[in-house]
């Protein structure tokens, strides 16, 4: 597995604590990118005036530092283009009962 493919993988691991869907899954990680030691990620949050605009990246940062061969991650937050419920996973749209258009 490759470093990227690791991060991916940790960042399943990381909720927002209102909605019972990964990260990853409610697309609001548009871009993850590993040089080195380095990894950097840009991402969005369900809106502007998110309640854990600070934690979620924190936990973020901590579980992408956990891995071999990662010694630093740099979390890009970013408003365009803006987040929306398409951009759920087709399993994120299950756990939440959303059904696709």
């Amino acid at each position: 597995m490759t470093l990227t493919e690791q991060v991916y993988t940790e960042l399943r691991q990381v909720f927002d604590p209102e909605i019972p869907v990964n990260i990853i899954d409610l697309g609001l990680v548009y871009d993850v990118k590993v040089d080195g030691t380095d990894c950097n990620i840009t991402m969005t949050l369900t809106s502007q005036s998110c309640p854990e605009a600070k934690t979620i990246p924190d936990v973020m940062k901590r579980r992408v530092k956990t891995i071999e061969g990662i010694e630093e991650c740099e979390i890009e937050i970013v408003w365009e283009p803006a987040w929306t419920p398409q951009l759920i996973s087709e399993e994120g749209r299950q756990i939440l009962g959303i059904e696709d258009d």
